[in-house]
Formats: C-alpha cells, sequence, structure tokens
C-alpha cells in the first residue's frame, strides 16, 4: 500500500524530464543556428547568454524545478511516511503540481514575469500549506 501524495510527486518528476527534453530539443539546434562554441574556457552562462532568450527560458524554468520543488520532494515524502498523505492532503500537492507546470509552460513559452510569478507565489503558498501539516504530523 502507499500513500496517494506519491501520485504527485511522481507527476512532478515525469514533467521535469518533459521539461528537460523541451529544453535540449531547443537548444541543441540553436547551439548550432548560431555557431555557439562549447568551449569550456568559457563560462557556460556566458556561452548560454548568445542564445535567443526563447530558448534560454526553457533551461530558466528546468532549472526552477531543481530549486522549490525539492522542497515538495521533502516534504511529499515526510507526509507519506507518515501517513498523512492522503485526502485533502494530497489534492494540494495535485494543487502545486499544476501550478508548477502552469509556471513552467508560462516561462517557457512568454515569460510573462507578473504572470510567472503569481502562479510561483501561489505554488508557494500551496508548499507552505504542506509544510505546516507536516509539522504538525511530526511535533
Amino acid at each position: 500500500m502507499h500513500s496517494d501524495i506519491l501520485q504527485p510527486v511522481v507527476a512532478l518528476l515525469v514533467w521535469t524530464f518533459v521539461m528537460w527534453a523541451w529544453m535540449y530539443a531547443t537548444r541543441l539546434p540553436a547551439i548550432s543556428k548560431y555557431k555557439i562554441p562549447l568551449d569550456s574556457d568559457v563560462p557556460p552562462r556566458e556561452l548560454m547568454n548568445k542564445l535567443p532568450p526563447n530558448v534560454r527560458w526553457k533551461a530558466d524554468n528546468y532549472n526552477h524545478l531543481m530549486e522549490a520543488p525539492t522542497l515538495f520532494y521533502a516534504v511529499a515524502m515526510t507526509l507519506a511516511v507518515t501517513g498523512a498523505g492522503s485526502g485533502v492532503i494530497a489534492t494540494i500537492a495535485w494543487a502545486y503540481v499544476a501550478l508548477r507546470v502552469l509556471h513552467s509552460l508560462v516561462q517557457a513559452t512568454t515569460n510573462h514575469i507578473p504572470t510567472r510569478f503569481a502562479l510561483f507565489f501561489l505554488s508557494s503558498l500551496v508548499l507552505a500549506a504542506l509544510v505546516i501539516k507536516a509539522a504538525i504530523v511530526v511535533f
């Protein structure tokens, strides 16, 4: 028997790899098109800044999926292990995943900062709710 909260965890992991594939599907052709040398003596950020913004946005989002979602994974595992990862809590976890996917889509396509910030802020509130629930459970 597994905790329901593991489903949104795996869904966000799958989404992260979707963004990884999208990043490389746009980045590799752009590196070739713009003849960007892969020179180890030049800082990677400097090389990637030569790419058009709409190509960089995918990589930026992939990096963002390595940041705040790591807290989601930790709190979700805590809730799963303590038996508190079902029902409303699993629904809240799904809301977090949905907000992160929407954040990714906005950042990777239009990169409209106010929309992106609103989605990030909302996802942070949802994440905070999960952390509060985990704190209540373990303390």
